[in-house]
């Protein structure tokens, strides 16, 4: 082969190799115009200078790996553009244009360009906004919620404290209040028969965060609610009557009344919606309720459960609105978790302390749900006796919120002090050298000595059960003792919420955690001052 066909290209034919620079740098493919002077403007509508910092991160998450164009960043309304991070591998290139003057042939003066180009930096990332823009909706500027929503906005906190709720007019219609041409083929069908009243909507609808992501359209199948029907409503004040949609399968939370331990009333009837429902359930039930509520007028559900038969005890509590209909309950103090007959306050009965509920946690018993295997072996069992004939009803788990100091018929301890017929417990309980003279939020009408003495020996008698034997009445009186000696009270660093049950399991009281800052510091000083002489 003849050296001018050779098909190798020469070294000197080759174009020039140049290193590539070290610099990383990151593009944005912003879209729109950006001139010099808005590139602050531009970095603000993508988050800021912090959101571009956490998306080129090198192990950035793929939460963070995404950025949002909001054009608009002062409306809290306009829904974002959204970015992706991309890898990419591009040259930043900087160009030179050199211009110099010459004269041609024709002996013309001409201008003629020298490029020069230099390899700047490496661009590993970009960001691209490639997807569907959301749908954009403003709501209107002067609904009240519009104006909280930008007060919010804007941390104006006069504008947020004068905000109240308005009153609901059902005013959804509305006569059109501007000309606007709009193309007939969008009206509503009602709005083209009406064409010389047209009406605009008025729902007040408030869009959300988003309303989709999707990078295509989808068919929506839109389906209307089967469960909603149409009802007729009276407005209590024009006496006009309107037509609105009710779910009627929608879903009503039927609890008992709750109030906290520093409310001043009690409870005199069930709330309003429970009430509504009473003649929907078995009369009877709600009757022999009622009945055991004037027998006991504070009962925990375990003990009053046990007053009834496996299928009504079942009933009670599948029906969640049987209780309702005859107890309230406290949230936090002496009573905490128990029911009690409504219009009755514990608070003002000193005969009430023998009902006050003392519960001990069993720390070493594992929190495990039973599996679908032994719930179903334990409902068929628990059907097969359901019909037999038991001679003595107190057996068969009657007696489970009963504590007798020989036998444990449950791995935690939640008892009434009514219940624990513990003869020695029993004598500590029915004690009336030691009461208050006023119910304490702690400790109920009982002393914190008085209560902690009988703590102390239900739990020794308690988890001794637990661990197979039975606790004698002078184990219980040497653990006394040695209470009594240590003296070791731990006053708590913070106070509670109430929803933690403070008030019944270990909070001491305000009173008593003044006694002993004040030993503490007088003991302090006394120490001082014995170290000066």
């Amino acid at each position: 082969m003849s050296p001018e066909h050779d098909p190798t290209p020469h070294p000197s034919d080759a174009a020039p190799e140049r290193p590539l620079p070290s610099n990383h740098l990151y593009s944005i493919e912003y879209p729109g115009y950006v001139r010099e002077t808005s590139v602050p403007y531009a970095v603000q509508t993508l988050g800021g200078q912090s959101s571009l910092e956490a998306a080129f991160r090198r192990n950035a998450s793929r939460q963070d790996a995404l950025l949002e164009l909001n054009l608009r960043p002062e409306n809290p309304f306009s829904h974002p553009i959204p970015g992706d991070v991309v890898p990419t591998n591009n040259i930043v290139l900087k160009v030179v244009k050199r211009k110099r003057r010459r004269l041609n042939a024709a002996g013309e003066e001409e201008i003629v360009g020298e490029y020069t180009t230099e390899a700047v930096g490496m661009v590993p990332k970009t960001v691209r906004f490639r997807s569907m823009v959301d749908y954009q909706y403003q709501p209107n500027a002067n609904d009240p919620v519009t104006k909280l929503r930008m007060a919010m906005a804007n941390l104006d906190v006069d504008a947020i404290r004068e905000y109240r709720i308005p009153r609901e007019k059902e005013d959804y219609l509305l006569p059109a209040a501007m000309n606007v041409d709009i193309d007939p083929a969008l009206l509503y069908e009602s709005t083209k028969s009406q064409s010389s009243n047209p009406e605009t909507s008025n729902l007040r609808l408030f869009p959300p965060p988003l309303f989709t992501r999707q990078g295509v359209p989808q068919n929506y199948f839109f389906k209307a609610n089967p469960m909603s029907v149409i009802t007729t409503a009276v407005d209590e004040e024009t006496g006009e009557e309107k037509k609105r949609l009710i779910n009627k399968m929608r879903w009503k939370g039927y609890g008992p009344a709750t109030i906290m331990y520093a409310d001043a009333e009690v409870p005199t009837k069930p709330p309003p919606h429970v009430e509504e429902v009473r003649d929907q359930f078995d009369k009877k039930l709600v009757a022999a309720l009622e009945a055991r509520f004037k027998e006991r007028p504070i009962w925990t559900r375990a003990a009053l459960f046990n007053q009834f038969s496996t299928a009504d005890a079942r009933t009670i509590h599948n029906s969640k609105v049987i209780l309702p209909l005859c107890c309230y309950v406290f949230q936090d103090g002496p009573w905490r978790d128990t029911m009690l007959r409504f219009g009755y306050d514990p608070r003002k009965h000193v005969e009430a302390r023998f009902y006050q509920r003392l519960y001990f946690r069993n720390l070493n018993h594992p929190i495990a749900r039973p599996s679908v295997v032994s719930r179903r072996q334990e409902t068929r069992y628990s059907l097969a006796n359901q019909n037999r004939v038991v001679e003595n009803p107190a057996d068969e788990g009657r007696r489970s919120h009963v504590f007798d100091g020989l036998t444990v018929t449950s791995e935690t301890a939640a008892f009434q002090l009514c219940d624990i017929v513990d003869p020695m417990l029993r004598k500590m309980i029915e004690d009336e050298s030691d009461l208050r003279d006023t119910c304490n939020e702690r400790d109920g009408w009982y002393t914190t000595h008085a209560l902690e003495r009988i703590k102390a020996v239900l739990r020794h008698k308690f988890f001794s059960l637990l661990e197979g034997y039975v606790a004698s009445d002078e184990e219980c009186l040497r653990l006394l003792d040695q209470q009594a000696e240590s003296k070791t009270v731990k006053p708590l660093d913070r106070k509670l919420k109430p929803s933690k049950h403070n008030m019944a399991k270990g909070a001491l009281p305000p009173e008593d955690v003044a006694a002993m800052r004040l030993r503490a510091t007088l003991d302090r000083n006394a120490k001082n001052f014995r170290g000066v002489k």
